[in-house]
């Protein structure tokens, strides 16, 4: 069977009533969703560069379990206390699932220990994370989503590993699969709103990472000049792209943008995009002629960037954790 054409029982995504503009998707479960905090422990793991990262698993599997295991990689800036974090962690605990966010490195509260810090197309430490559950449960399927920045790493990391992927299927959303694209856009319109936002805590990390690293030294940035960088663009041609090895941003964006990987993905695999999302434009999306035999893609023309808000204002469904579910169920049955 096709696990690809399996027929979708949870209903094509509409937007609630009052919530179609790509904005009011975007921010509302962001800023209104109310929920419980799921209760996690916490794992260090530590990377063969000296550095670590810390991993938050909800209902962790003992020895020996055969549980399902979802990995979830988080957003720019994301983390545990992101709202869809916690809400897919609820959704998949009510099928049986066990999940476990992976932060990238810096991004759950304690500063990590190198000058670099992550980026869209850094998929060696998700890889290493992934071998080593593997290795600890290799009793238990295991399925990864990853959301915005996650979804792009994500989706690269899969085309690279192809045949040999840890994973059995996967889920990407919203994920911005042409890194230039999608920083040009952000510089436009209210998008503009989401970027200063963003490079504020993104200047704010960089800002402490002089504290403790010769930053200057390393990529001839002078703290003072920090505040000027006021685009993604300007930002990843002084930090980003030269602390993790690139020579300019045009050519970490050309190098770590997942839709040339697509083809090459060979795990049941899932992408859900919209056409409204402000952190990117249609230009983005791939043909059919891009994706391989066992990439569905699903784009939908409200939901804007991790949105999907169905419902009504009073009782608001969060759409993407029940197709998420959905997938990873087709792929387990």
């Amino acid at each position: 069977m096709n696990l690809l054409k399996k027929k979708m029982k949870t209903r094509p995504f509409k937007p609630a009533f009052c919530l179609k503009s790509a904005h009011l998707q975007t921010l509302f479960a962001a800023l209104f969703r109310r929920q419980s905090l799921p209760d996690v422990e916490i794992e260090t793991f530590e990377f063969d560069d000296g550095d670590f990262t810390e991993c938050y698993w909800h209902h962790r599997p003992g020895p020996g379990s055969k549980k399902p295991i979802v990995v979830l990689f988080h957003g720019l800036q994301g983390s545990f206390h992101s709202p869809y974090i916690q809400g897919i962690m609820h959704a998949l605990y009510k099928v049986g699932y066990s999940s476990v966010l992976m932060h990238f490195r810096g991004c759950s509260g304690r500063e990590n220990r190198l000058p670099r810090s992550y980026h869209s197309g850094d998929t060696a430490d998700a890889l290493a994370w992934l071998k080593h559950l593997k290795t600890q449960y290799p009793g238990s399927p295991l399925y990864a989503a990853g959301y915005s920045l996650g979804g792009n790493m994500l989706l690269k990391l899969l085309g690279e590993q192809g045949s040999d992927s840890p994973l059995e299927a996967a889920v990407s959303i919203s994920a911005p699969l042409q890194l230039e694209i999608s920083a040009k856009r952000m510089e436009k319109g209210f998008s503009r709103l989401y970027q200063n936002y963003l490079l504020r805590d993104l200047k704010r990390a960089l800002e402490r990472k002089y504290d403790s690293h010769p930053i200057s030294e390393l990529i001839g940035l002078e703290r003072e000049a920090i505040g000027k960088l006021d685009t993604f663009c300007a930002f990843d041609d002084a930090y980003t792209a030269p602390i993790h090895g690139f020579s300019s941003a045009d050519e970490y964006y050309r190098r770590s943008s997942a839709r040339q990987f697509l083809k090459y993905i060979e795990i049941p695999t899932l992408i859900i995009q919209a056409l409204d999302d402000p952190f990117m434009t249609e230009e983005v999306l791939p043909d059919a002629s891009e994706l391989s035999d066992r990439v569905a893609l699903e784009v939908y023309r409200h939901g804007g960037h991790v949105g999907f808000v169905s419902g009504n204002l009073i009782d608001p469904k969060y759409w993407l954790e029940d197709r998420i579910v959905e997938f990873f169920d087709n792929i387990l049955d």
